[in-house]
């Protein structure tokens, strides 16, 4: 059966699987990413069928070059995001990919920065509209807890942590003063996962560094809150789309620079 590979180039011929991690410039969430994605694909193409035999540990690691545990945390990926089951003693097995029709994201959904850009498309169309809703709607309790949360943000970056909980946690803020439950709801489905820096490290790669990075993500947080609790609808907009246009845009470039 056919695996969608992604090309690399080989340090070493003799390399072992568990070598050829280590002289890649990559972190093993990303070789992870590259497994999860061809082993879905692959899948989804109907190149390995429902029912269809998964390769073995061994014969993955060979195909891609990776390690065992990244072998290990690639199925454990496609066995949440049930596109394979693993019978215990006989092997791993392709499940029949799903096709209910409701929406959904999966964490398989996040595999490249081409999905990562995808999802924020949808979030500057999503957020756009919360930010305006928000300044129209919000109450002292919602500006008191976006203030907390930007406090927790600075406070983040001064303890130099990646400031990803507080960055949630400030647009779940902003999308509960639109009074809307469902804009709330959405952003609890999406998680954390819709915050780019938690699928690709785009603050240690900002040219820029990474404390000038989050400082001014941070900046563009404090323009929205301004927006919203002055009830300018159309400033807090603007401030939101411009904040994740912004991100998009550095996503953009970090995709570039990496070919």
């Amino acid at each position: 059966m056919d695996l969608v590979q992604t090309p690399r180039t080989i340090a070493a011929s003799s390399a072992t699987p568990e070598s050829a991690d280590a002289l890649r410039p990559r972190r093993s969430k990303g070789l992870v990413n590259e497994v999860v994605e061809s082993l879905a694909a692959s899948i989804r193409d109907g190149a390995i069928k429902p029912g269809d035999k998964l390769p073995t540990e061994s014969e993955i690691m060979g195909r891609f070059e990776v390690s065992r545990t990244v072998v290990r945390e690639a199925i454990s990926r496609l066995q949440a995001n049930r596109l394979v089951e693993t019978r215990h003693g006989v092997g791993t097995f392709a499940l029949a990919p799903q096709s209910s029709g409701n929406f959904q994201i999966a964490d398989v959904d996040f595999a490249t920065v081409a999905d990562v850009i995808a999802l924020l498309e949808l979030r500057i169309s999503l957020e756009t509209e919360a930010a305006g809703l928000a300044a129209q709607r919000r109450t002292e309790a919602n500006l008191q807890a976006m203030q907390a949360m930007l406090d927790a943000f600075q406070k983040s970056i001064e303890e130099d942590s990646d400031a990803v909980p507080s960055d949630f946690s400030f647009h779940m803020e902003v999308a509960k003063s639109t009074g809307n439950r469902h804009f709330a709801d959405l952003m609890t489905y999406l998680g954390t996962m819709i915050i780019p820096r938690t699928r690709i490290n785009t603050a240690s790669s900002a040219p820029e560094g990474r404390l000038a990075y989050l400082r001014r993500v941070h900046g563009e947080h404090e323009y929205i809150f301004n927006a919203i609790r002055n009830q300018d609808a159309d400033a807090a907009r603007a401030a939101m789309r411009t904040h994740l246009a912004n991100s998009k845009d550095r996503l953009r470039k970090s995709q570039a620079d990496a070919v």
